[in-house]
C-alpha cells in the first residue's frame, strides 16, 4: 500500500512548498542528534516534536503516521528485550540462568540502557519518516544535483526508483491475476505461482529497461538527464522554526545527557 501512498502524501502534505533543503536539515539533523545523545529525553523529545509536525503542520492523517510506525516500532522492542535481558549489571531485579554459559537478568543499568536505545531508535524514525512524509523523491533529486553528487549517481538513483515502481505494478497484476485462479491454493500450487511470479518478474525488469533504452534513444538521449524542479526560497518562518528546534534539541543533548530512567545509575 505505502508504494503508492507514501509519494503521494509527500506531494500533497502541507509543508510541500517549504524549501527541500531547510526540511533535510530538520530530518537530517535530528536523526544525527538522536544518534550522538546519551541521555533518553533528547531523542524522546525529538520523535515526539516530528511527530506533531507530521500531524499538525504538514496535516498527515495520525492513522497513517501511526501505521509507518508499527514495523520498525516492533523491531527495536525485540532488539530491546534482548538488550535488557543480557547487558547485566549490580543489584538485579530479577536473575534467571536456564544454561550454564547463559544468564539472563533485569538490572536498572540495563533498563536504562534498553530505554535509551528504544528512544533514540524512536527519534530516528521519526527523523527519516518527517522526509519521507513531506518531501517527494523529485525534489531530493534536485538537492542531489545541487549538493554537486556525480551526475552518474544521482541518474543512476533515478532509474532505479523509477524501475522500482514500474516492476511493483507489473508484480502486483500478476499476483492478482493468479489469485482470481486459485493460484495459492495449495501449498503446491503456492510454489508453482511464485516460481512463475519471480519469473515473470525478472523477464518484466528486462524488458522495462529495453523499453527505458528505446525510449531515451528517441528522445535524443545524450547521456545527462534533465530534472525539472523548483528552487523555494527559504520563508522566515520555517527558518526561524527549524533553527529553533535544531538549537533546542541540541541543547537537550547536551543538558540531559546524564538523565536516566533511574537516577542513582550513574
Amino acid at each position: 500500500m505505502f508504494e503508492e501512498i507514501l509519494e503521494d502524501i509527500a506531494q500533497r502534505n502541507s509543508l510541500r512548498e517549504v524549501n527541500t533543503s531547510l526540511k533535510l536539515a530538520v530530518g537530517l539533523g535530528g536523526l544525527v542528534l538522536c544518534l550522538v545523545s546519551t541521555g533518553y529525553v533528547a531523542p524522546l523529545f525529538i520523535a515526539l516534536a516530528l511527530i506533531a509536525a507530521l500531524v499538525l503542520l504538514a496535516r498527515i492523517d495520525a492513522y497513517t503516521v501511526a501505521e509507518l510506525f508499527v514495523a520498525p516500532a516492533i523491531f527495536a522492542a525485540t532488539g530491546v528485550i534482548v538488550i535488557v535481558l543480557t547487558s547485566g549489571g549490580v543489584d538485579p531485579f530479577w536473575v534467571w540462568q536456564p544454561l550454564s554459559w547463559l544468564s539472563l537478568s533485569v538490572t536498572p543499568e540495563s533498563i536504562d540502557r534498553g530505554f535509551l536505545v528504544f528512544c533514540r531508535t524512536l527519534g530516528g524514525m521519526a527523523s527519516l519518516i518527517f522526509i519521507a512524509l513531506t518531501t517527494p523523491m523529485t525534489d531530493l533529486f534536485g538537492v542531489m544535483r545541487q549538493c554537486r553528487l556525480p551526475a552518474v549517481l544521482v541518474e543512476l538513483v533515478m532509474i532505479i526508483y523509477q524501475t522500482i515502481f514500474l516492476l511493483l505494478d507489473h508484480l502486483v497484476l500478476i499476483y492478482r491475476a493468479q489469485l482470481m485462479r486459485l493460484g495459492y491454493s495449495s501449498p503446491g500450487e503456492w510454489i508453482r505461482s511464485f516460481s512463475t511470479l519471480a519469473g515473470a518478474g525478472f523477464i518484466g525488469a528486462w524488458n522495462a529497461g529495453e523499453d527505458l533504452i528505446r525510449a531515451r534513444e528517441m528522445r535524443c538521449y545524450d547521456g545527462k538527464l534533465v530534472i525539472l524542479g523548483e528552487v523555494r526560497p527559504v520563508a522566515a518562518r520555517p527558518l526561524l522554526t527549524a533553527t529553533g528546534f535544531l538549537a533546542l534539541s541540541a541543547a537537550l543533548v547536551v543538558l540531559t545527557r546524564s538523565i536516566t530512567v533511574f537516577p542513582t545509575v550513574p
